[in-house]
């Protein structure tokens, strides 16, 4: 190759001399990238920025995709959803946001979230009085296991006639096994306008611990 080179532009190419390595050394020239060391990624809520995959917005901030959903119906079904390698930035744009006033908006979303939360204490009362629709949202299997009086185990049917013809201010309070699933669906409930969802703090678990002892725990 370097004397066809040379005919064709009347001089010599320089090829490198090779490195030699003593069979007894180590050439770490290849593992020169591996060895550098790279900054940390920020996982302090107040760094924040339209850059951050959604990935990590929402390990940072677990509630922030119940929040995008409930404010702006983000992220709760497949028309709205987003991708965990999407930066904040271009789910903004996406749904026509100011990705200010989302940035900001997820920063509190913690803290607004305790007003999606009821206990089971205030839950009992409230059932009791027969003043709110307690919404069960665990899978059949867990209901067959043990189940509080007067709970409703939601079914594609059930969901259908919430949706269809309950009203908007209908004082809902969904429950499950520990209280995670029946916040993302007291906040699926407030992003289609049922401004009265709760979910019930720590789910049957607490309930069975505070409320009912005698019913299973599993």
């Amino acid at each position: 190759m370097a004397t066809l080179l040379s005919r064709i532009f009347g001089k010599k190419t320089v090829e490198p001399a090779p490195v030699r390595i003593d069979n007894n050394e180590l050439d770490t020239r290849a593992l020169k990238p591996l060895m550098e060391q790279k900054a940390p990624v920020s996982k302090d809520p107040k760094d924040l920025t339209g850059a951050w995959t959604m990935e990590r917005v929402t390990t940072v901030f677990p509630s922030a995709q119940r929040a995008l959903f409930q404010k702006y119906h983000v992220g709760g079904c497949s028309s709205c959803g987003f991708q965990p390698t999407d930066t904040l930035s271009t789910v903004a744009l996406n749904h026509g946001l100011d990705v200010n006033e989302v940035i900001d908006h997820i920063q509190k979303s913690q803290e607004m979230e305790k007003d999606l939360e009821i206990t089971p204490k205030e839950t009992a009362e409230l059932l009791k009085q027969g003043r709110i629709k307690l919404l069960d949202v665990r899978s059949p299997e867990e209901y067959a296991i043990t189940n509080v009086a007067g709970s409703v185990l939601v079914d594609q049917a059930v969901a259908q006639e919430i949706m269809q013809t309950w009203s908007k201010d209908t004082p809902i309070v969904t429950m499950c096994h520990h209280g995670m699933r029946s916040l993302d669906a007291a906040a699926y409930l407030r992003g289609h306008g049922f401004v009265n969802a709760k979910s019930m703090r720590g789910g049957i678990d607490a309930w069975v611990e505070q409320i009912d002892s005698s019913l299973a725990r599993y």
